[in-house]
């Protein structure tokens, strides 16, 4: 049974002998009746609140929805950041290398260049060196001969010189002497 504040405000008993004071029990129920009104106003604010307040949660629910999607698009979306990151470190990485490995197979062919024209030049050197001295040699030989032949054509114009043993008796003493000492300065 539903009793609303009304119902005991208009509510009339009736009267018998040696019962209640009317005054009390009419001023008593009006009494109930206000706190019964207040209960009920209460009641309905605190559903209003209630209401207000779901709605409230029902918001920040949402929102921790909508923020939880949030934080996993950001991770999702860091973790494909930090995946493609890596995958351009290693592509580039490897494109250093690669660049690296062809730098340094040019150097190494260059060095393997310069090492050849080093050996070249040094054989040239030798070759050079063996030619020269060939020549020195060479040149050695003929002033050797040149010599020896300026020689042999000393002492042959010595012995024509020389007076033989029958016209060195005629000539006079030291005469003969002067050809082989002017042959000899000659």
């Amino acid at each position: 049974m539903n009793v609303t504040p009304l119902d005991l405000r208009q509510q009339k008993f009736k009267t018998a002998m040696r019962g209640y004071d009317r005054g009390e029990v009419d001023a008593l129920l009006t009494e109930v009746a206000d706190d019964y009104e207040g209960a009920i106003r209460e009641a309905d604010r605190l559903r209003q609140d209630v209401a207000r307040l779901e709605e409230l949660l029902a918001e920040h629910r949402s929102e921790e929805k909508s923020l939880k999607n949030t934080l996993v698009s950001a991770q999702r979306l860091a973790d494909e950041m930090r995946e493609t990151a890596e995958r351009d470190a290693q592509r580039v990485m490897r494109d250093a290398e690669a660049r690296a490995d062809l730098l340094l197979q040019k150097a190494q062919s260059r060095h393997e260049d310069l090492q050849r024209e080093i050996d070249g030049l040094r054989a040239r050197r030798r070759e050079t060196e063996t030619s020269v001295e060939a020549i020195i040699n060479a040149l050695k030989n003929t002033l050797d001969f040149v010599r020896e032949q300026d020689q042999k054509d000393r002492d042959d114009k010595i012995r024509l010189m020389r007076p033989r043993p029958a016209d060195a008796a005629a000539s006079a003493p030291g005469v003969a002497d002067l050809p082989s000492v002017r042959t000899q300065n000659g």
